[in-house]
């Protein structure tokens, strides 16, 4: 909620979208994603690979979005437990005539620390900047 005050959907309204199918989970992202000019991928261990993280990055790209991706392995979960680095999700898309990979494009940030609470302090204290360079380095590529 740092930025704009956006929340994630709840675990019961995400599955309340999900019963109207594919049409209904397109619409809700576009939903979410207008108006904005930067989308950040909080990126997990199985972040990377997921169809409709896949499709939002897409999406953000296409749409002339600022892309940037922050790994969240070093914050605890709601067991107390750290978990395993991911994969870079732009890593599997291309972009322009030369086919440059996306995942040298867009930057992939990962926090300082190997403490939960300082990682996730960079996190809170870095997240305007990394969108507004996120959004520089878009309009640079366009």
């Amino acid at each position: 909620g740092v930025l704009e005050g956006n929340r994630p959907a709840t675990d019961n309204k995400w599955e309340e979208i999900k019963r109207g199918g594919d049409p209904a989970i397109r619409l809700w992202i576009a939903e979410q994603m207008k108006y904005r000019s930067c989308t950040l991928v909080l990126v997990g261990a199985s972040t990377a690979g997921r169809r409709w993280i896949e499709y939002e990055i897409e999406k953000s790209w296409n749409d002339g979005m600022g892309l940037a991706g922050i790994y969240i392995h070093r914050l605890f979960d709601q067991n107390g437990y750290a978990s395993t680095k991911g994969r870079n999700p732009f890593a599997r898309f291309v972009v322009g005539s030369s086919r440059k990979p996306l995942s040298q494009v867009v930057p992939c940030y990962d926090p300082p620390g190997d403490d939960s609470k300082i990682c996730y302090g960079w996190i809170r204290d870095n997240l305007a900047n990394i969108a507004e360079e996120a959004i520089r380095l878009r309009n640079r590529y366009a």
